[in-house]
């Protein structure tokens, strides 16, 4: 029997972009005998032996009942087993979603609830938070192990797998399908599920691939692979490289792990970079053979990442993105770091993705003029979970609102001054607290900062300065306000400067602001002048 001359002419499939879940099968298949991980532990695991896991896996899923699009939940540190359920998520058309491993149990209980999740698999050190995550639900779910159980009370997922466990992977997603939930933060607010299809990812991995050299690489991580560093993993693969896993940073044996030439290169977010270089043994780096750092997750200091390049060499790569247009937005290579004059800069567009600076009505701005990144492309999200009013909000005159406000100069090089909802109206004047930040972190006492603004009777918002010096390193406050008062003017000028022993983070190492607007900061401090 013919096909009907609709089905004949219907020629929307050949137009369909990458999928993530072919690009790992076909990885998989190039480097079978090639160490694809090594764990935490030291155990490593080859290529052959992933690809068997992963397909272990997705029987599982199936003998489990979960339905095409069900949310698979994961609670674990770092370990090979983690991609391999995010791969299984990918390949077999299930909803990868990730819970930072030192978040809060309120944050977890909602995510857990908002993605209606069906599984929950964690690793031993979380299985106890995890079953009171599931007393707790409103929602049922189960709840399975990485690892063997004592009690027996939670069944590990691998108990029925062998090594000669070989059925050949096949893809089952479509481009368009959602197959990742990527939690925001929620430093503004209550975090939103952002909605990643295969696409989205395979896009991702191949511009990265495209803008910088992935070969011969063993990259250490040693933050979370359920987020910004699980990036990282199919352009290493892909080019038949080695991840090497930590669980947490530990700047000595990271260091140590350089010195003996075990990894060349690595994924730091910029307070990781800051105790490197404040590290007593930061001398012993230049003499090894690292080929890349890569950074990113959050703004970092241009005064110390002048130190950086000194320390490290000329391996430095800085990438700019947000959950919602993963990771590759805009991005610093090795040259760029070279020019001083860029160390403040977020760099220019990756290969493939469209890049604007728009005002609310969405024409472009002038050159030097402050407006709102804009972003295009198979990059960008699918929308925010069930919610259609926020993702109406961002999704304007044809392009991503991404929320951070910046201006290019004339080279073409983006310059973030700040995110819209942190910008302080002081006077009726505009305050970008990055500006304010950048210029006290180049003084030599100060290890890092934060700025926001506090309400003021007389100004409407003050710029109020958090600052950690540091160790046994002194400064007076009012020098910090008098270097941003002769490089900004008065308007800038911290009303008040706290000097605090740390400062809060979010699980993924950015400076909270929303925790500094809270009372307890304000309070707990060392010294205020």
């Amino acid at each position: 029997m013919n096909r009907s001359n609709t089905e004949q002419n219907d020629t929307s499939s050949v137009y369909a972009g990458p999928t993530i879940g072919d690009m790992i099968i076909t990885l998989l298949e190039r480097y079978p005998e090639r160490v694809a991980f090594i764990d935490p532990c030291g155990s490593t695991i080859t290529y052959r032996l992933l690809g068997q896991r992963i397909a272990y896996l997705i029987e599982q899923f199936e003998r489990l009942g979960l339905e095409r699009g069900a949310s698979i939940v994961q609670l674990c540190g770092n370990r090979a087993d983690v991609f391999a359920v995010m791969a299984a998520c990918y390949i077999g058309g299930y909803r990868s979603v990730a819970l930072h491993p030192l978040g809060g149990i309120d944050d977890q209980l909602f995510i857990l609830e908002n993605c209606q999740a069906r599984l929950l698999i964690a690793d031993a050190d979380r299985l106890e938070r995890s079953l009171k995550l599931l007393s707790d639900s409103q929602k049922s779910f189960s709840v399975l192990s990485h690892d063997a159980d004592p009690d027996q009370s939670v069944r590990c997922i691998w108990n029925q797998f062998t090594s000669v466990h070989n059925h050949r992977l096949i893809n089952r997603t479509t481009a368009d399908e959602v197959v990742r939930l990527i939690y925001t933060g929620g430093t503004t607010g209550r975090a939103k599920g952002v909605m990643g299809s295969s696409e989205s990812l395979a896009t991702n991995a191949l511009i990265r691939m495209a803008a910088h050299n992935w070969t011969e690489l063993r990259l250490l991580c040693s933050t979370p692979l359920s987020h910004s560093a699980g990036t990282l993993i199919l352009p290493v693969l892909w080019h038949g490289g080695t991840l090497v896993l930590h669980n947490g940073f530990e700047p000595d044996r990271l260091i140590s792990e350089l010195v003996e030439q075990r990894i060349n290169a690595l994924y730091l977010v910029p307070t990781m970079i800051y105790r490197l270089l404040d590290h007593p043994r930061v001398r012993e780096i230049s003499s090894t053979k690292l080929k890349m750092l890569m950074y990113g997750s959050a703004p970092i200091s241009p005064a110390r990442l002048s130190q950086a390049r000194t320390v490290f060499g000329p391996v430095l790569i800085q990438h700019y993105g947000m959950s919602e247009a993963p990771t590759v937005i805009l991005g610093l290579n090795e040259t760029d770091h070279l020019d001083d004059s860029l160390m403040a800069s977020a760099g220019k567009p990756y290969p493939g993705v469209t890049v604007k600076i728009l005002d609310n009505d969405g024409q472009e701005v002038t050159v030097g003029e402050v407006g709102e990144i804009c972003i295009r492309g198979p990059l960008v999200m699918k929308g925010y979970l069930n919610e259609p009013d926020l993702t109406a909000q961002v999704f304007k005159h044809g392009w991503f609102y991404s929320g951070d406000l910046a201006f290019q100069n004339a080279r073409g090089y983006f310059f973030i001054v700040d995110r819209s909802k942190d910008m302080i109206i002081s006077g009726g004047f505009n305050v970008y607290p990055k500006e304010v930040e950048n210029i006290i972190a180049t003084h030599p006492a100060v290890a890092s900062v934060g700025v926001i603004g506090v309400p003021d009777a007389d100004w409407g918002e003050a710029v109020r300065a958090f600052v950690v010096t540091k160790p046994d390193e002194q400064i007076a406050a009012s020098t910090l306000v008098e270097m941003v008062r002769k490089a900004k003017g008065s308007i800038h000028a911290p009303k008040l400067v706290v000097f605090v022993d740390s400062l809060p983070l979010t699980a993924l190492g950015k400076i909270d602001k929303k925790a500094l607007r809270t009372e307890f900061w304000a309070s707990n401090t060392r010294g205020v002048n």
